[in-house]
């Protein structure tokens, strides 16, 4: 048997949600799925929001001082307490998505 993704290291549980997807062991009725699929798209949206305005912080020159919404100072303070997580999300959330979507059991 292939060893499983790990665990231990990550907060993240895409891969095993593909896996289990893939076997059938994770089914979940069209409606809920659908819920969750749309809820976790408006995360990834969120989260790709926050990396680009990340970017672009990092990407200004230096000196240049500019005006800090309420989103960019969400954005960097997310970033602070735990750095790098929200790329790990913009990587593992897709792979959540896809395993719902693979999951989904039509109406009968």
């Amino acid at each position: 048997m292939p060893a499983g993704p790990d665990l231990t290291t990550s907060p993240f549980a895409g891969e095993l949600f593909r896996v289990l997807a893939a076997e059938g062991r994770l089914r979940l009725d069209a409606g809920q799925a659908d819920a969750v699929i749309a809820g976790l798209e408006r995360t990834l949206a969120e989260v790709q929001a926050r990396l680009r305005l990340l970017r672009g912080r990092q990407q200004a020159p230096p000196g240049v001082r500019a005006e800090l919404s309420d989103d960019t100072v969400d954005a960097v303070f997310a970033d602070q307490l735990a750095p790098g997580r929200l790329e790990s999300a913009a990587v593992e959330l897709p792979k959540y998505i896809e395993a719902l979507r693979q999951a989904r059991r039509r109406p009968q």
